[in-house]
């Protein structure tokens, strides 16, 4: 091989990679999921005063944009559908390489789960490792993630997956994730306006310990090591829903050690008087995630704790934070909209039909 030859063989080589990564990004499905994670790299660096980290209790749950119009206070969610907490130390690590925020608040209905179930749907794992920019962090990720056992080549390169979603490019908005990096109208919030009623549970506060699967004890002693080494601050919550039992019992052997490492735990299913939940209203899917009016008062009452125990800065008015205010007055007007159709619903009994898998 000539000079020359080497020389253009190193181009078109460079030239290929550099494209390989933006048509990856394209053509990775479109959806909630991949909308909230491209919407959070498009956020400018160092503007996020709150992260939050979960599984799907957590963007339908908390509106971000209500937060920011009633305190100033930006929030932003990292969350996917059945996130395993393995991931939420590689998801801290991925936030820090642009964010600097003051609190990190971690949802943890999912630690209550056997890892064995979660990690043999490559669904719940490649929530996470697909909609995470090229990085070192994301080859840990799917390192910590996914056994040596499984093909990782395909988490790797992602691209191997979804090489035959040429689709993608058809539509324009698509287009504007070459970089991973596209503007989230409501800041990662998704609302919910159906009705699934289901009676209240007598669960919440309820004494008693109740060990969680090992494996999830593991990660949550890892996550809070992290944490106390980064010296970040962090607040450990759970979201209402239909709670059991033996799910309280476990919350509050989380809460014992989350309170050993220093750091606040909030069981939300202590609290329902004071959030005002009705069981038999304000749930999309019978007592699993809110509707839009349940969000609205989860929201209140997390704000509400916020705000008592910890200090933020109003940056209502800063024009960096335009966006902001747009998605505030995109979701008082969908939220209303919203409001007046769970009301219809509730008043015609008209109500979810959850289809089985």
């Amino acid at each position: 091989m000539t000079r020359k030859q080497f020389l253009q063989s190193i181009i078109f080589i460079s030239i290929f990679l550099l494209a390989l990564v933006p048509v990856s990004y394209i053509v990775r499905t479109n959806g909630d999921v991949k909308d909230r994670f491209s919407g959070f790299y498009a956020e400018k660096d160092d503007t996020l005063d709150i992260i939050l980290i979960g599984s799907s209790p957590v963007f339908p749950y908390y509106s971000t944009p209500m937060l920011w119009g009633e305190t100033g206070i930006a929030a932003y969610p990292l969350s996917s559908n059945v996130q395993r907490p393995a991931a939420m130390k590689y998801l801290v690590k991925e936030a820090e390489k642009t964010q600097s925020p003051s609190l990190y608040i971690f949802e943890m209905r999912m630690y209550t789960m056997g890892d064995e179930g979660l990690s043999e749907n490559m669904a719940y794992t490649r929530g996470v490792t697909d909609n995470l920019k090229y990085s070192r962090n994301r080859v840990e990720t799917i390192q910590a993630l996914v056994p040596e056992s499984e093909d990782r080549l395909s988490y790797y390169i992602d691209l191997f997956k979804y090489h035959t979603n040429w689709k993608m490019f058809a539509f324009v908005s698509e287009w504007k994730n070459w970089r991973y990096e596209k503007e989230n109208e409501l800041k990662g919030f998704q609302f919910k306006d159906e009705v699934g009623p289901t009676a209240r549970p007598e669960a919440g506060g309820q004494a008693g310990e109740l060990a969680i699967p090992p494996e999830q004890e593991a990660y949550l002693r890892d996550l809070l090591q992290f944490l106390q080494e980064n010296e970040l601050q962090a607040l450990f919550i759970v979201s209402p829903y239909g709670e059991s039992p033996e799910d309280q019992k476990m919350y509050n052997y989380m809460e014992r050690i989350v309170g050993e490492a220093g750091y606040r735990f909030l069981n939300m299913n202590n609290y329902y008087d004071e959030i005002g939940i009705v069981f038999e209203e304000d749930f999309a899917d019978y007592a699993s995630h809110t509707n839009a009016v349940g969000a609205e008062k989860c929201t209140t009452f997390l704000k509400n704790y916020l705000l008592e125990n910890y200090s933020f800065t109003d940056k209502r008015g800063n024009s960096a934070y335009s966006s902001w205010d747009r998605a505030y007055e995109l979701w008082l007007m969908k939220n209303e909209e919203a409001e007046a159709i769970i009301a219809e619903h509730i008043a015609n009994e008209d109500f979810a039909v959850i289809e089985e898998e």
